[in-house]
Formats: C-alpha cells, structure tokens, sequence
C-alpha cells in the first residue's frame, strides 16, 4: 500500500512538472522575463509602502515648479521621493564663518510678502517652552491669502496653517525677535502638509526643522535660512526653500518644500482652495 502511494505521489510530480512546463513554453521567453521583472517591479514598490497617499508624489509636488520658480532655484532640482526636492545635491552656500551672538531676522518685498528668514542659531536660541507660556499662543491674525477649509478627506483635514519661516522651537529665546503666529515678517499662508509633515517618509519643512533641532540640542552652531519663493504676483508662495549647515559640518541640507497639499487645488493668486 505504502509502494503505490509513492507510486502515485512521484505521477503527481510528473504531471505538475509538464503543465508548468508547458504553460512556460505557451508565453514565450519574452513574456517570462516580462513576468519576473512584475515582480521584481511589485517588490521594490512593497519596500515604499510607508509613504502615505496624503505624502505627495512627483507630479503632485512638482506643479508649483514652473519656470520662473526653477529660475529661482537653479537648474538641480531633484525630487527626493518623499514629497520635497534636493537642490543643489543637498548643498548650500550659506557662511558659517559667524562671529556674533545668536540672531534671527526677517526680510519682505515690495508687496509686503514674507520672504526670507536669516539666522545664526545655538542651542541658547532653541525655546523649549510651549508657546501658551510664553505668551506666544492662539491668534485669529491670517495671513494673505488664508481662506481655510476644514473637514477634508485624509490625514491633513485642514487645508492651510499659518506658515512660519523661521520656526518658533529653533528662534523663540532670540531676544527681540517676534516668534508669535501674528508676526507678517515670519509668517505666510501654507498647508498643513508643508508645515507639519515630520517623518522620513514624508518630509514637509517639520522634517527638516527637526534636524536642526536636534544639532542645536547636540551644541551645534548652525547658519540657517528660509526663502519662500513666489510666481509672479502670486500671495501664496509655491513653496519654502531651506537650507541649513553647521559650522562643523554634520549637518547640511538645501531643499525645497512645495506648498502642496493631495486633498487640495490651490489658487495661488487668491489663495482660494478646491477640494479634491
């Protein structure tokens, strides 16, 4: 009994070995290669699977690069998978050949836009306090072009915050410098997306905030800048350009954040949203 049940075990094996032999020869050679490279295909996109559908992707994050913007930023602009852009190879210019005590200021243009916050930081500059103490809290002052829209499909259920250049931990304890949500130098209209997404797989400017947090917290000296960057007139900036080094090096960054959200359209003119 035990013989025919190997017996009829080993046919088993043998029919099984031609059909899969003949369902190979039926597709061809070409289609067989086209087979594994799905999968090969299927798991390298499994290793992705991190990146949330609220992170935007390529063509979400790159409408707000239009050639006037591109100008402004230089010809190296690579999306770095995650929902902003490397510039310049992640290398920045900025000095850090600074001899001076902590500073933080602020610049506008001539339509009173937001444009560049410039700073020298330490850890004495970090605020570590919650802006309930000191004084810094809620405010019903909105930037230009601040039409908000709640209840929205995914993570982000608003549409926009109030968008700071220079961040409240990194520069709150600069003495004589507004860190407050009300300070029109410091801060823009921008979407939830841009100002809080923090992790690794989706890098909005809280992301990248936290790596000079953490050098400040290390005792690092770090010469830090944000640039937003306008199309034309527009009173929503396209995006927020930052760029970070430390004077010994360890860090450094030269990045850009789309002002973009996936469950938005924004008119940046008017700063009027749709959803999507």
């Amino acid at each position: 009994m035990a013989k025919k049940r190997n017996e009829t075990k080993k046919l088993v094996r043998w029919l099984v070995g031609i059909a899969v032999t003949a369902a190979l020869g039926s597709v061809g050679v070409n289609n067989v290669d086209n087979i594994k490279n799905e999968i090969s295909t299927q798991t390298v996109n499994s290793s992705n699977t991190n990146i949330s559908v609220d992170t935007p992707n390529e063509q979400q994050a790159g409408i707000v690069l239009t050639d006037n913007i591109r100008q402004q930023l230089g010809k190296n602009v690579q999306y770095n998978g995650t929902g902003a852009f490397i510039v310049n190879d992640n290398k920045t210019k900025l000095n850090t050949k600074v001899s001076s005590a902590p500073y933080a200021t602020n610049e506008v243009d001539a339509l009173g836009r937001p444009t560049v916050g410039n700073a020298w930081l330490n850890r004495t500059a970090r605020q570590y306090k919650s802006r309930e103490e000191t004084g810094n809290g809620r405010t019903y002052w909105k930037p230009k072009g601040f039409f908000q829209q709640q209840n929205l499909p995914g993570r982000y259920r608003h549409a926009y915050d109030r968008g700071h250049l220079l961040a409240y931990a990194l520069v709150g304890n600069i003495r004589g410098f507004d860190a407050s949500e009300a300070n029109p130098k410091n801060i823009a209209t921008q979407t939830a997306w841009a100002n809080e997404a923090a992790s690794q797989n989706s890098t909005g400017q809280n992301y990248y905030e936290g790596l000079v947090r953490k050098a400040l917290d290390r005792n690092k000296q770090v010469r830090y800048r944000v640039t937003n960057l306008y199309d034309g007139n527009n009173i929503i900036p396209s995006g927020a350009h930052l760029e970070a080094k430390s004077s010994d090096g360890s860090l450094e960054f030269n990045v850009f954040i789309p002002n973009v959200q996936t469950n938005i359209n924004i008119d940046y003119a008017t700063g009027r949203t749709t959803r999507k």
